[in-house]
C-alpha cells in the first residue's frame, strides 16, 4: 500500500485526526477534547494526537507524505501561522503551527482555516466533486465558510475570504464574539442557540436539545428555532445572490439538527434571494 497523509481538525470542543489514503479513505481515527487537560492545552493535545497517528502509520509500515491541519480562525496559509481571530481556541493565536508541528514530525505541514479545508475535501472527494464553484457553510460551535471559485480556493487578500458567519443580518442585533452586532453566527451557531435556549427556557440546554424540544412542541424552543431558520435563510441569500455557486453545502452539528427543516429554510431563502439565483445554485 502507498503512503498516507495525516489530517487534523482542531475545533473549539474537539481535536480529531486521521490517517488518510490517497483515495480519501480514513485508515485510522483519534479524537480528544480540545482543552480536556485544562485551559491553554490545545497545542499539547494536538501534538499528542499527531504522535498517536504517526505511531499507527509506523506500525503499519505506511510512509507519511505530510500533515494538514484545519483551525477555526484566520490563517496565513503560506507561512502556516495562526491569526489573532481564533476565538474558540485562543491559546493558539499567533502560533507558527506549521513550523512547530513540522519540527516535531519532520514532515511537510500545511495549516489552513478549518472550513477551507472542509471545502477542499468536499470538492475533491465529496458532495462538491466536479463542481466549478462551491460554497460550504459550516454550522457548529461557530459558523464559517469555505469558497471555491473556478476550481480554486478563495482565501481573500488577508485570509478572511469565507468568513460568512460574520455577514451582518441585523444591523442592531445581538452582540457577536467578533465585536460586531447582528452577525449570522450570533443566531445560528451551536453556542449561540444553546445560550438563547438556556436564557429563555431557564435551564441549561444544548443546541441539539433546543431543536428536540421544538420538535416536541415546546413553544419557547420553537421560537428560537424559528429565529434560526429566518436568520439562516437571510444568510444563505447573501451567498446565493453574491456568489451564485454551482453547489452550496451545509455542514456541522447544527446543520444536522436543521435537516428536518430543510424545506422551511429553503422557503425563507427564496424570500430573500433572486429566484433565478436560487434556481441555478
Amino acid at each position: 500500500m502507498g503512503g498516507v497523509a495525516i489530517g487534523v481538525d482542531v475545533g473549539g470542543t474537539t481535536v480529531a485526526g486521521g490517517l488518510v489514503g490517497a483515495d480519501g479513505e480514513v485508515l485510522a481515527h483519534f479524537q480528544e477534547p480540545t482543552h480536556g487537560r485544562g485551559p491553554g492545552t490545545a497545542l499539547a493535545t494536538l501534538l499528542d494526537l499527531l504522535g498517536k497517528l504517526e505511531g499507527v502509520a509506523r506500525a503499519r509500515g505506511l510512509p507519511i507524505a505530510g500533515a494538514g491541519i484545519g483551525v477555526p480562525g484566520t490563517v496565513d496559509a503560506e507561512r502556516g501561522v495562526i491569526g489573532a481571530d481564533i476565538h474558540y481556541v485562543p491559546d493558539l493565536a499567533g502560533t507558527p503551527l506549521a513550523a512547530v508541528v513540522g519540527g516535531r514530525l519532520g514532515l511537510p505541514v500545511f495549516v489552513d482555516n478549518d472550513v477551507n479545508v472542509l471545502a477542499l475535501g468536499e470538492w475533491m472527494f465529496g458532495a462538491g466533486r466536479g463542481a466549478r464553484s462551491l460554497v460550504v457553510l459550516a454550522l457548529g460551535t461557530g459558523v464559517g465558510g469555505g469558497i471555491i471559485l473556478e476550481g480554486r480556493l478563495h482565501r481573500g487578500q488577508g485570509g478572511f475570504g469565507g468568513e460568512l458567519g460574520h455577514v451582518p443580518i441585523d444591523f442592531d442585533g445581538r452582540p457577536c464574539i467578533c465585536g460586531g452586532r447582528g452577525c449570522l453566527k450570533a443566531y445560528v451557531s451551536g453556542t449561540d442557540i444553546a445560550r438563547q435556549g438556556s436564557e429563555r427556557l431557564k435551564r441549561e440546554v444544548t443546541a441539539a436539545e433546543v431543536f428536540e424540544l421544538a420538535a416536541g412542541g415546546d413553544a419557547g424552543a420553537g421560537e428560537i428555532v424559528d429565529e434560526v431558520c429566518e436568520a439562516l435563510g437571510a444568510g444563505l441569500a447573501v451567498i446565493v445572490n453574491g456568489l451564485n455557486p454551482e453547489r452550496l453545502l451545509l455542514a456541522g452539528s447544527v446543520a444536522k439538527s436543521l435537516k428536518p427543516l430543510e424545506r422551511d429554510v429553503r422557503a425563507r431563502l427564496e424570500r430573500y434571494a433572486f429566484a433565478q439565483a436560487v434556481a441555478t445554485t
